[in-house]
């Protein structure tokens, strides 16, 4: 009975795998090509082969990819289709990759689902040492992460390995566990799959109170969520609860759960190894309680069944169940025939559990080699009994030697990690050192800078002072100027055209001729007279700004010693006299380091320089047609930073655009509110 219930667990533990992978919706992909070929690979409306195509090409498609975080999930992503589509080859060389490019980036999460992963394919290759294994690896990572609903179904993968190699102590156990952990997100077939392995384990620990309990828990969770039907939960769990009542020696409970679970519509069609497993289990209950109403019938019934779907574990359950019958019933021959049938598929199937049952049986039928069996009997009991001690012993020796590695690799780890500390501590005292000393030296040259700069504005000043001493004096003059001008000589000029014009009165004709003439020409020396006298007080509100005169002074001297044509504006709008003199100190030195640059090494014919106001904006603009040059290659000189430092020192923008043979234009722009 007990390999009976290990087939229902493992085919129903399969069945809830693949269904994992049917939450695809057909018809709904994504624009891009990989997620349309994982999409493909997901939908169970097309063929496997199929599937296995579109997987393959999206893990051909991704293998080009950066190995960010997205990648990695779709590395998972598609090793999960290949684990669903049983493509052994293709996961575990895709976990492979996940591995490396997760302990690349230590990404602990995707790491772990690759190690519970490699566990779930080593539990369907029957690799349940591998399989313990990297599912302890991954339970570690979980617990650290502190991932409750990954460590819970981790914990159920670990209780069916645990199950499989007999340590019902320990399948119990991780079952609770993963109870423990999946209990707030209400997923239903994993609070089935553990309340069945709490059941099976405490069946087979003999506490038959305990298995009823969790058995019947599993069938009310499969009742009132109504769990997927095509694996017929409930009929599951009647059957393991009427093998419970078997081993009470509760015969009558255990027939009517068997004939409770018989009435599942389908079940014969959907499940026809868990139909032929309920049918045996009546039939041998009946017998027990020798009720032989349609015995053998039902027997060979589920025989049938078995031999039709290869299932041999099933097969040799039934002929031995037969081999009784017919003992009982006082038929020998057939009885031995039987066993024996039992015995030889046993041997070629190599199961533990049936060669047991098999010799067992054939040592109380076949009297005379009884003793031959029953040493055999014993002999393979010992040897199961020591394979599972020993499969216990070697469970607690991964989980040991798990532990003992990770304990290595933290001390590594903490010895690395005080490596570098030490490492950087070190590197840090010697960058500090650097810095110190780098910045005494720019500290120095700063100082020597700024004094520089100081000097260059005192100069500036000075300029600017001497420049101002004498606007004013022209001022001044041209003031004094007009005024003789305009009260002196045209006060004069008017009395005179008064007399003459009282010479009118002489009616000779060649007088009044000439009378005419000498008043119009003193007319038009009054006009004259008059406009230089205006002119002369509007040149006064220009010039008395020492900015644009010195920028005059400048581009005047440019003129006369050296040999480009140089143009000249300055935009009227702009109010220099309510400008900073730091403002007008650093525009005019960016305009004479430029001037001095394309002299040196521009070669121009011809230069541009314009001062105009834009918005809210100063613009400073200088444009030469000489012999330019490229300016991502051309090195910073001390010139070039003098004049980007000025324009930041301004909050201002600096640009260059110059290309080889293209000349080179500078442009300056200062924000300004007026």
């Amino acid at each position: 009975m007990k390999n009976i219930i290990y087939i229902i667990i493992f085919l129903l533990f399969l069945s809830f795998s693949c269904s994992k992978s049917k939450n695809f919706k057909s018809g709904v992909e994504s624009s891009d090509s990989l997620s349309s070929f994982i999409a493909s690979a997901k939908n169970d409306k097309i063929s496997e082969s199929q599937r296995v195509k579109y997987n393959k090409k999206a893990l051909l498609l991704l293998s080009n990819s950066d190995n960010d975080s997205v990648y990695r999930t779709r590395l998972i992503e598609i090793a999960r289709e290949f684990y669903y589509l049983q493509q052994n080859k293709e996961l575990k060389n895709t976990l492979a990759i996940v591995l490396e490019k997760s302990i690349e980036k230590k990404d602990s999460l995707n790491l772990a689902k690759a190690y519970n992963m490699l566990g779930s394919q080593n539990i369907n290759l029957g690799k349940n040492d591998s399989a313990y294994y990297y599912l302890l690896k991954s339970e570690k990572i979980f617990v650290k992460l502190e991932d409750s609903l990954s460590l819970g179904k981790n914990y159920l993968d670990k209780a069916f390995v645990q199950m499989y190699e007999s340590d019902y102590s320990g399948c119990e156990l991780s079952s609770i566990q993963a109870l423990t952990f999946l209990k707030n997100y209400k997923i239903r077939t994993d609070e089935y799959d553990a309340y069945n392995l709490i059941a099976v384990s405490s069946n087979e620990l003999k506490n038959y109170e305990n298995a009823l309990i969790y058995h019947t828990k599993a069938l009310n969770t499969a009742k009132e969520y109504k769990l997927i039907n095509e694996y017929h939960l409930e009929a599951n769990s009647r059957n393991n609860i009427g093998v419970v009542y078997q081993n009470l020696n509760k015969k009558e409970e255990a027939i009517a759960n068997f004939e409770i679970a018989l009435q599942d519509q389908n079940l014969l069609k959907d499940f026809p190894s868990l139909y032929a497993i309920i049918i045996d289990n009546l039939a041998y209950s009946k017998f027990k309680l020798k009720d032989f109403s349609n015995l053998p019938d039902l027997f060979y019934q589920s025989l049938a069944i078995r031999e039709k779907n290869n299932l041999e574990s099933g097969i040799i359950a039934n002929k031995i169940h037969l081999s009784e019958f017919f003992a009982l019933t006082k038929d020998s021959i057939k009885s031995q025939k039987l066993a024996q049938e039992a015995l030889l598929l046993a041997k070629k199937t190599n199961i533990s559990g049936d060669l047991l049952g098999s010799l067992k049986q054939l040592s109380l039928v076949d009297h005379n080699n009884s003793s031959q069996y029953s040493k055999e009997y014993i002999k393979i009991s010992d040897s199961i009994q020591e394979e599972d001690k020993k499969a216990r012993n070697r469970f607690a020796r991964i989980q040991y030697e798990t532990d003992e590695i990770i304990q290595e690799k933290d001390l590594l780890a903490q010895q690395n990690r005080n490596l570098l500390y030490f490492l950087v501590l070190i590197s840090a005292l010697a960058v500090l050192l650097f810095v110190i000393r780098t910045q005494r030296n720019k500290n120095r040259l700063l100082l020597l800078k700024q004094q520089q700069q100081k000097t260059n504005e005192d100069i500036y000043n000075l300029l600017i002072s001497q420049q101002t001493t004498i606007e004013e004096n022209r001022v001044k003059d041209k003031i004094k100027i007009g005024q003789e001008l305009h009260d002196g000589v045209l006060g004069r000029l008017f009395g005179v055209r008064l007399n003459l014009d009282s010479l009118n009165k002489i009616h000779n004709d060649d007088s009044i001729n000439t009378r005419y003439h000498y008043l119009n020409e003193l007319k038009i020396i009054e006009q004259d007279i008059r406009e230089i006298s205006h002119d002369l007080s509007r040149e006064k509100h220009f010039l008395i700004n020492n900015f644009v005169a010195i920028v005059h002074n400048l581009i005047e001297d440019q003129k006369l010693s050296f040999e480009p044509n140089i143009t000249f504006y300055i935009d009227k709008k702009i109010k220099w006299d309510l400008k900073d003199n730091q403002l007008k100190i650093n525009l005019y030195r960016i305009l004479q380091e430029s001037l001095q640059n394309i002299n040196k090494y521009a070669k121009a014919k011809n230069i541009n320089v314009d001062f105009t106001k834009v918005e809210d904006k100063i613009v400073l603009t200088i444009v030469d047609d000489g012999l330019g040059f490229h300016v991502s290659n051309k090195k910073n000189g001390i010139g070039l930073q003098n004049m980007k430092s000025r324009t930041i020192d301004c909050e201002g923008v600096f640009e260059i655009n110059s290309k080889k043979g293209k000349g080179t234009s500078v442009i300056i722009t200062i924000p300004t509110i007026i």
